[in-house]
């Protein structure tokens, strides 16, 4: 159940999954010739920058300034301040058999809401006419995330375009959330062997820790999600369960705290890669109850923290188990431009809210206490000085 393998010191070591797109990206576009990278001007931000190693921008016959990025004619990274062109384009060279992906900030993926119902509906009539062939995955990386715009603020905190695809009952959009840089390329190679769908992969662009190696990786996207042995128990009185790379970080450390502060319970964690039309896993490949029953247990009740808006995971989690079993976190539109910890405070998604969960299930308020004291102390020091009394990782 846990996937195949468990790597040596899980969380110790930190690496970037934006930066592995970037690599990924790169070695598609130098394989393939007909593989584009469509992006607003946030190519190098969003840290894949690596795809300038086998391309250029494309470029026609507008001047060019000292500080330009290296262009020409012939480039494969297509740059345009306009998600609605960008997203266009990429659709008519993805039903002319073309390989591409499309990047963004997550909260400007929203531009495109309109255009993403549209293409559904195309997808959904498209599979009742038998001479239509299969159309690549339209592939979108949203990062630059809700969870870290330590400088850009409110205005860039916006997972709704996750809500909404998670919304449409045509069940033709993955939302994919690769938990570490491993699971990225796990991702990517998925992304790339599917058909006749959206997949929307979200991460974030911070150094975040690994936690699984790549058979667990793949073991995930055939399931959908896996048990972390790591920081498991057999028979757990808890269950965790996380979809988002800080979503999980947070639980995970909620666990090893309750694991100190209450050692005679028992905790597993669930870790989430894949959500579609009101399901854990896949569009072709759902959770089935009795599989969910077997991860998440037939009683214990489930702590469950996602990337985007509380809700969209709750909506599938009572899919699967009694609502009142479900105590679940995630971005509620609260906060702006503040410090790491203090993003996650603000939204009550953080490790010690996790743990006041299962202090209060435990009726120990001398646990909720010490719990809500930390959060204070953190947010007066995160206040008074700007950066978090608190390690995010």
């Amino acid at each position: 159940m846990t996937g195949p393998t468990i790597i040596e010191h899980p969380g110790h070591d930190r690496y970037s999954s934006a930066e592995k797109f970037g690599e990924l990206i790169k070695d598609a576009i130098k394989k393939d010739p007909d593989f584009y990278l469509f992006s607003p001007d946030e190519t190098t931000s969003n840290r894949l920058e690596k795809a300038y190693e086998a391309t250029s921008r494309a470029w026609g016959i507008l001047p060019k300034a000292q500080w330009d990025l290296p262009e020409s004619e012939g480039g494969r990274i297509i740059e345009l301040l306009s998600e609605n062109t960008l997203f266009a384009t990429m659709v008519g060279h993805n039903l002319v058999g073309g390989h591409g992906m499309m990047t963004s900030y997550e909260a400007f993926f929203t531009i495109i809401a309109s255009q993403l119902n549209q293409y559904q509906k195309f997808l959904k009539q498209k599979q009742q006419v038998s001479w239509q062939k299969d159309t690549p995955a339209l592939n979108l990386l949203s990062t630059s995330t809700c969870w870290r715009q330590d400088h850009n603020g409110f205005s860039h905190q916006s997972p709704s375009t996750i809500s909404l695809l998670l919304d449409n009952p045509s069940n033709l959009a993955n939302l994919i959330f690769p938990v570490d840089d491993v699971a990225a390329a796990a991702a990517f190679d998925f992304m790339q062997s599917t058909k006749n769908v959206v997949n929307f992969t979200t991460f974030n662009k911070t150094e975040e820790p690994r936690w699984i190696d790549k058979n667990h990786a793949k073991f995930q996207y055939d399931h959908g999600a896996s048990i972390f042995g790591f920081i498991s128990d057999d028979n757990p009185d808890y269950v965790f369960t996380a979809a988002g790379d800080i979503a999980t970080r947070e639980a995970i450390r909620a666990i090893e705290i309750l694991k100190q502060d209450l050692p005679e319970k028992r905790y597993r964690f669930v870790n989430i890669a894949v959500l579609s039309y009101g399901a854990i896993g896949t569009t072709d490949h759902k959770m089935t109850s009795d599989k969910f029953n077997e991860y998440f247990t037939m009683d214990k009740p489930i702590i469950a923290n996602f990337h985007g808006y509380t809700k969209a995971l709750r909506n599938i989690l009572v899919n699967y188990a009694h609502p009142l079993r479900i105590m679940a976190h995630g971005f509620e539109e609260e906060g702006s431009t503040t410090t790491p910890f203090e993003m996650l405070s603000l939204n009550r998604a953080s490790r010690f809210h996790l743990c006041i969960d299962v202090a209060r299930l435990e009726h120990r308020e001398d646990l909720v206490a010490k719990y809500q004291t930390m959060l204070q102390e953190n947010s007066t020091y995160a206040c008074a000085h700007g950066e978090d009394l608190i390690s995010v990782l």
